[in-house]
């Protein structure tokens, strides 16, 4: 499928009533990317808000002592997540505010992106919308559709190594996380697959 094509399956889904779009994958696979350039083509009734947003702040995984395996399944508010979406599906005529993750600090920020009434189009993406292990499979039903991006593993490793350290991380720290949680957290997700909409590619022609 070619990007023109998905765009045209997202202006479909964005002409009614407001619908949320998935896009799930590994880490580093151009979920963001995607829903980014999907929301920008589809124009301003389409909006992106990242699952990114309920991270667990930094001082909270300290607390659990998580804060070596940030980026796990339950390194996330997920709860909170699925409150958010319920909202966005049922407040349609209010402004519901969604939290971003800035990756220059590492850290989610409330309330950054405004979900107003003339959004028809919500894109959520993030490595767990097809998880099957608890509370996570309660994102799945929240979707209209569900998209999965794939990308094959060393460039998506190799891709992961260079935006952390366009964050700031030591390339040889960079390395050592993607290798170690990062690759962790893909080995996880990978049978989400299985339960997409649509398999689309990480090197789509025109995304990259």
């Amino acid at each position: 499928m070619t990007l023109e094509e998905l765009v045209q399956r997202a202006r479909t889904l964005a002409a009614g009533p407001r619908r949320i779009l998935g896009i799930a994958g590994a880490p580093g696979a151009g979920k963001s990317t995607l829903a980014t350039r999907i929301a920008a083509e589809v124009g301003p009734c389409a909006l992106a808000v990242p699952m990114d947003g309920f991270h667990l702040a930094d001082v909270e995984l300290r607390r659990l002592g998580r804060r070596d395996r940030k980026g796990a399944p339950d390194t996330f508010d997920v709860l909170g997540y699925i409150a958010l979406l319920r909202r966005i599906r049922e407040q349609t005529g209010d402004i519901v505010y969604a939290p971003a993750f800035e990756r220059d600090i590492e850290e989610p920020i409330a309330g950054s992106i405004p979900v107003g009434p003339g959004i028809s189009l919500v894109i959520t993406e993030g490595n767990y919308l097809l998880h099957d292990q608890d509370p996570w499979p309660q994102v799945r039903p929240l979707l209209d559709e569900c998209w999965w991006i794939e990308l094959d593993g060393q460039p998506r490793r190799a891709r992961l190594i260079e935006r952390h350290v366009q964050f700031g991380k030591p390339r040889p720290l960079a390395r050592e996380w993607v290798e170690g949680s990062d690759e962790r957290n893909a080995q996880t997700v990978r049978d989400g697959v299985r339960r997409a909409d649509l398999v689309v590619r990480g090197d789509l022609p025109g995304l990259t």
